[in-house]
């Protein structure tokens, strides 16, 4: 693993790499199908237009977010694909055992050498209930944010991807397979490369421990928005050069979405709105139509949360779109923009990334990029 498996190059007019952040959106209408049917069509439009990576992100018990599984999903994607990075945004390693998490992003790995990232959060990606069956809480005791024991957890994480235990160690005989013991067993042949680890976060806390270890960062702008400069400055604050990277590297997510006209754009993210409306009041739901949307009578305290959230939610025509991300850019100091579109119709996702991509003259298909 080395830094040019962490940092990506800018393409076209960009500013830094462009990326996608999948949640596998599942609209009123559709199935689960259809969405990770759309989610490979995505995959394979980024890779094609030069994004330069693709995360998938771990949600539990939301009927409008099929991603609870990022491991199978990027195997699958893994195989509709040649080029593109591949990883998670993320897995929360509090819901996992280490060595679980280490055999099937090893197994990720072996399937598509040089391509996969390990983005990890602490967070449980879900409400109190769901986190306690994920994680089998008895008792009623509450469900951390990890915030205790997480570095510990992913130390034990990482020593299992180098298989390095120290000798006395009661895991100095477990091994993660996919890994690195194989290239040490009589005969073996093993890849050099191992999944990158990020980390996640949306405060400090992970911001801190990312730079301590010399690690790459991501920050979920698209949801902690009033927390990005602060939590980027700690970052590069606490940075110390490690055998990763010698310098801060640092992607944020941003909630973007163009399209041709601006009324167009209004109307679909006031119906992902909605979903959010129903989602932060124990209403989870399949991602409304606008039609719906516009129907909807929001009560005061619903159109202040909507009003709220959009403001962070980059949208308009495809300039708007991108003035507002150049600006993002410059105010963050980002290395890398992630883009994550909600909507309900996959079209209107499809049609944003392809509106950015030419917006920026990223390559088109079996072309170089655009002027």
């Amino acid at each position: 693993m080395t830094a040019d498996e962490i940092r990506g190059g800018a393409q076209g007019a960009a500013p830094v790499p462009l990326s996608v952040l999948d949640l596998v959106t599942v609209g009123a209408g559709r199935t689960a199908t259809d969405a990770l049917r759309t989610s490979v069509t995505l995959a394979r439009q980024a890779e094609r237009r030069g994004y330069h990576r693709y995360w998938v992100a771990e949600h539990h018990s939301m009927p409008g977010v099929a991603s609870s599984s990022p491991a199978v999903i990027l195997a699958h994607l893994a195989a509709h694909t040649t080029r593109i990075r591949l990883g998670s945004g993320g897995v929360m390693l509090p819901n996992h055992a280490p060595l679980v998490i280490a055999e099937q992003f090893g197994t990720l790995e072996a399937m598509a050498p040089g391509r996969i990232d390990l983005g990890l959060g602490r967070a449980p990606g879900t409400d109190g209930a769901t986190a306690a069956a994920l994680r089998r809480s008895t008792g009623g005791t509450p469900i951390r944010e990890g915030a205790d024991d997480f570095p510990e957890q992913l130390a034990e994480l990482t020593r299992f991807l180098d298989d390095d235990f120290p000798d006395g160690h009661p895991y100095r005989r477990v091994h993660a397979v996919p890994g690195p013991i194989q290239g040490t067993s009589p005969g073996g042949l093993q890849s050099p490369h191992r999944p990158p680890v990020w980390l996640l976060g949306s405060s400090g806390f992970s911001a801190r421990l990312a730079g301590s270890l010399g690690l790459p960062f991501a920050f979920a702008h698209h949801f902690s928005a009033r927390n990005t400069i602060p939590a980027l400055d700690l970052y590069r604050e606490s940075f110390r050069p490690s055998p990763v990277l010698d310098a801060p590297y640092a992607l944020i997510g941003v909630s973007a979405l163009a399209a041709d006209e601006e009324k167009e754009a209004r109307r679909q993210v006031r119906a992902a709105a909605l979903n959010m409306v129903r989602l932060r009041t124990g209403r989870p739901g399949l991602v409304p139509t606008p039609e719906e949307a516009e129907a909807h009578e929001f009560s005061v305290a619903e159109q202040d949360f909507v009003d709220t959230w959009n403001a962070d939610v980059l949208h308009g025509t495809v300039e708007e779109v991108r003035t507002r991300l150049d600006d993002l850019r410059k105010r963050t100091g980002a290395d890398e923009l992630m883009l994550t579109t909600h909507a309900h119709s996959p079209d209107v996702r499809l049609r944003s990334y392809e509106l950015i991509a030419d917006a920026y003259g990223l390559p088109a298909a079996g072309g170089a990029p655009q002027a």
